[in-house]
């Protein structure tokens, strides 16, 4: 434990040291005692590495941990990442290409590839793990858990096989989101729809009978070659006497219904829609209401399947866009593209890939979520669940009232491979391993059995995180790592884009397995943008990286690190010339506690983070602001020691402890309400204005006072009320709170090694009633306040005394003055205070008020009369304009009636407290002619 400070606050001297302190200690592990507390770290993928989003969320869990560990709960912050199964093959293969020795995925095979990625874990996959750390990550690292080691394998393996056999999981094919370069599908979550331009196409469909014919819309006129129908609204007259007949599809000849179905828009183009159930979401649900075939005409690459008889040849191998650009030269030269216009649309890209996604119909692994959703809507409706804020169970409950079955298979393999094997026969088998399918279903010896290739999607394993990490389904594991004690866990945090893909399956899945509930609270942030509000890309180059602002870059590291890997020059020279202009001169080193304390005081409920690196440059002096007040005590508490809780005999001690309380209480109410906004700016203000500013100034006279045991008291307080800031901060700025603690805490006597150890302040600490010093302080205050801006505006010189006339006032002031005029000669530089008996006799002075009292300083020897003349006048002009106001108001029937009493009641006292002002500054310019 260091008992020095430098002379200067450079976070980049200790916070990695102190890091490494506090894990080397194990004081980041579960202590064994105290009610349990956990939060689950939501697992960063392994390909990752901290971006703002992490470095927010991180700074709002690791508060709540730390607060509650220092309340002496037994506290767990369940670290892991996550396997990340389409990015981290992307990553691994991107990587082969780079290394030009010709292996790709496809040529290492499905073991040799897995080996590589294994190998790539094993190098790069703690990158983010280390940025954690340097973030201040306060996790059970010990305990960490990656998606894909054996115990979290054998949870997701135990509960694939459980929902099977419970009929819960099912093969079928279905429509799901599929990515023609990955050769995957996807979830909706992995799908960014983007607003592009592009065309609508009219083609007309002609009557069987010959009668007519019909003219469709579409945007993706390559699909028609898989219509199964037309389809019309069952109250659209125009179309009535078509009801029940066909018409024969444009270029393939094949005869298709026209059916009726409420879900057409009679407002829309012609009020006539194709059909196409295999390669349309919503065409799907239609087909599946009137039994449609479904023919799908694309392969896994998006290219026109070459097996099907009914497609025209020339047709067959197109990629799809090559096909749409025959299928409208051929049906433009049969006179049936009726139209083709400009058209705004909603199209659906790989956020990995960017390529458009495919609806595509395909053999998949599904959960059936129906009874599961019931479950998981009713755990939050009953309260079981509890978001913050509450206008999130909107969201939940919108999304689990409308939820489908589960697609939980990917053509990937890295991942959790599906238990399931087929037999010559493509009979299904599900079991645990191999041995355990054949025993089950006395297979024979020599009978093939081929594993199915594809894997869980990760939100599947993600699902299970809740009890997965926590040993489950091994009884032994489970009672060593705490089951019982740490599930459910406390509380999640996390963003509300996944309220449903990973959020909503953890309830629904820890409830249908442990019948438990993961968390009991849900508290959902918003994104982190920009300063301006815009989100965060690197298109926009506005990207920010939280190690950045903790370390520092140089312009040029930083233009570098934004174009790199941009494949359009023009946006490169656009992002380096923005990132030029807005950091000429780089980043500096915030440090992580400035960080922090910017994301903390950012985080209010309901609303996106707007981040402005003036608030770091803010916080950064705040923690500037400690480390020069701790000084301060060091210099003034220099050989004293102390133990206990002081003993004040001063008002100004009192005073603080009173503070000190008030915050304490505070404090503990915004961690129970997630408010760590309030809790940032309470702690702020008792630190820097209270503390720092206020209460260092009134200790000053007791400490180069004649009164030696005030002055004793007094670096007690110092000491006592600092280490107890530094605690109650310690939550949200972790590093400078440790290494300032550090220095302090022999003095108190303190035997613990870390502030984490320390326990969080409670307002019960404060002993006694300050009720009557708090009222007489901030009397106190009012007095040097008015006196300093007296000085100011006078611009007096700080070495120069002064004297103070006084006059009006009531009795309790005449007491005070009494009592506080030692301090008020000391931190006003005051060679005199004196009442007048009449203030009419009083020089040409600067007049200030406080209550009913009346500061005059003369001016004889301090001022030019001219200009205080002036300035006078000035102050005269702005009262009035104050007093009118209030006036205003106060004349105001609207205001007087609908305002809360205790509201008119304030401006009513504020108009008289304005004419008071009024009239002694009034009078002091009278005086000066």
């Amino acid at each position: 434990m260091t008992s020095t400070l430098s002379s200067s606050y450079d976070p980049t001297q200790f916070e990695s040291r102190l890091y490494q302190q506090w894990e080397s200690s194990g004081v980041f592990q579960p202590r064994g005692q105290g009610e349990p507390y956990t939060i689950l770290l939501p697992p960063p993928n392994v390909t990752g590495t901290l971006h703002m989003g992490h470095a927010f969320q991180h700074t709002l869990q690791d508060a709540l941990v730390r607060y509650h560990r220092m309340r002496g709960f037994d506290t767990l912050w369940q670290m892991g990442t996550d396997h990340a199964g389409i990015a981290t093959e992307m990553v691994v293969s991107r990587n082969l290409a780079l290394e030009g020795k010709g292996e790709t995925r496809d040529s290492l095979g499905r073991d040799g590839f897995i080996d590589k990625v294994w190998e790539w874990k094993q190098h790069s996959g703690s990158t983010i793990e280390r940025q954690m750390r340097r973030l201040g990550t306060s996790g059970d690292w010990s305990r960490s858990v990656f998606t894909m080691d054996p115990m979290a394998a054998d949870a997701v393996t135990e509960a694939f096989v459980k929902l099977h056999e419970q009929g819960l999981i099912y093969r079928g094919q279905r429509l799901v989101n599929w990515d023609p370069v990955l050769k995957t599908a996807i979830s909706d979550l992995e799908v960014v729809n983007e607003e592009e331009d592009g065309y609508l196409w009219s083609i007309s469909y002609p009557l069987t009978d010959g009668s007519g014919s019909l003219v469709v819309a579409t945007t993706r006129p390559e699909t028609m070659l898989g219509d199964t129908a037309v389809m019309v609204h069952p109250e659209d007259e125009r179309y009535a006497h078509l009801h029940g007949k066909t018409v024969t599809l444009p270029l393939t000849g094949r005869i298709i219904p026209i059916i009726t179905d409420d879900y057409v828009d009679r407002e829309f183009g012609t009020g006539v829609v194709k059909v196409t159930p295999a390669h349309d979401f919503n065409d799907y649900a239609v087909g599946q209401r009137h039994s449609l075939p479904l023919i799908n005409i694309f392969t896994p690459e998006a290219k026109v399947v070459d097996n099907d008889e009914a497609i025209p040849s020339h047709y067959r191998g197109l990629d799809r866009y090559d096909a749409r650009m025959a299928v409208l030269a051929d049906l433009d030269a049969a006179a049936l593209l009726v139209e083709t216009k400009a058209h705004k649309l909603q199209v659906p890209r790989g956020d990995r890939t960017g390529q458009v996604i495919e609806p595509y119909l395909t053999d998949q692994w599904f959960v059936k979520m129906d009874t599961l959703g019931a479950r998981g809507l009713e755990l939050a409706e009953t309260g079981k669940v509890n978001f913050v804020p509450g206008n999130w169970i909107n969201t939940y409950r919108h999304w689990m009232g409308n939820i489908q079955d589960w697609c939980i298979s990917r053509q990937l393999w890295w991942g959790h491979r599906i238990p399931a094997w087929y037999d010559a026969q493509g009979n299904i088998y599900v079991g645990r391993d191999e041995a355990e399918v054949r025993a089950k279903h006395a297979l024979p010896a020599d009978a093939a059995l081929i594993r199915d290739n594809d894997v869980l999607e990760t939100w599947f394993s993600s699902a299970l995180w809740p009890f997965s990490t926590m040993g489950w389904p091994n009884a032994e594991l489970m009672q060593a790592r705490g089951f019982d004690k740490f599930v459910p866990s406390s509380v999640l945090v996390t963003g509300f884009d996944i309220i449903f893909f990973w959020v909503a399956r953890m309830i629904m899945m820890t409830d249908h397995f442990t019948g438990e509930v993961p968390f009991h609270d849900v508290y959902v942030t918003g994104l982190v943008r920009d300063k301006d509000g815009q989100k965060m890309s690197k298109s926009k180059g506005n990207v920010l990286d939280p190690l950045d602002l903790i370390d520092g870059i140089t312009l040029d590291d930083l233009v570098a690190k934004r174009t790199t890997g941009l494949m359009n020059p023009k946006d490169a020279t656009k992002i380096e010339k923005h990132t030029r202009k807005e950091f000429p001169d780089g980043i500096p080193a915030f440090g992580a506690d400035a960080l922090r304390f910017t994301m903390a005081a950012l985080a209010g409920h309901g609303r996106d983070i707007k981040f402005d690196l003036n608030r770091a440059e803010g916080y950064k002096n705040f923690c500037n602001k400690l480390w020069n007040a701790t000084r301060f005590v060091l210099m003034n508490t220099e050989g004293a020691s102390f133990n206990g809780v002081p003993q004040p005999r001063t008002d100004a001690e009192r005073w603080i402890l009173a503070q000190l309380a008030r915050t304490s209480a505070e404090a503990a109410g915004h961690f129970a309400a997630y408010r760590f906004d309030l809790l940032s700016q309470t702690l702020y203000e008792f630190a820097w204005n209270q503390f720092c500013d206020w209460f260092v100034e009134l200790a000053k006279p007791a400490l180069n006072g004649d009164d030696a045991a005030a002055a004793v008291s007094t670096r007690h307080t110092l000491l006592y009320v600092l280490e107890r800031l530094l605690s109650l901060l310690h939550p949200l700025i972790p590093f400078v709170t440790e290494e300032l603690w550090q220095a302090i805490a022999p003095k108190l006597g303190i035997v613990d090694t870390t502030i984490m150890l320390r326990p969080y302040p409670q307002a019960a600490d404060v002993a006694g009633d300050h009720s009557a010093a708090e009222s007489d302080v901030e009397w106190l205050k009012a007095m040097v306040s008015a006196l300093r801006k007296v000085r100011s505006e006078l611009n007096v010189a700080p070495a120069k005394f002064v004297g103070l006339l006084l006059a009006d006032g009531v009795d309790a002031d005449r007491a005070r003055v009494a009592r506080f005029e030692s301090q008020l000669r000391f931190l006003n530089k005051l060679d005199r205070v004196e009442f007048l008996t009449d203030a009419n006799d009083a020089p040409a002075s600067a007049a200030a008020v406080v209550g009913e009292l009346r500061l005059l300083v003369p001016l004889e020897g301090l001022v030019d009369l001219g200009a205080e003349r002036t300035r006078l006048d000035k102050e005269i002009k702005r009262v009035d304009g104050e007093i009118g106001k209030c006036e205003g108001k106060l004349a105001s029937d609207t205001f007087v009636a609908n305002a809360p009493p205790a509201v008119v009641e304030q401006e009513r006292k504020r108009l008289v407290d304005w004419r008071v002002q009024r009239e002694a500054l009034v009078a002091q310019r009278t005086k000066l002619g």
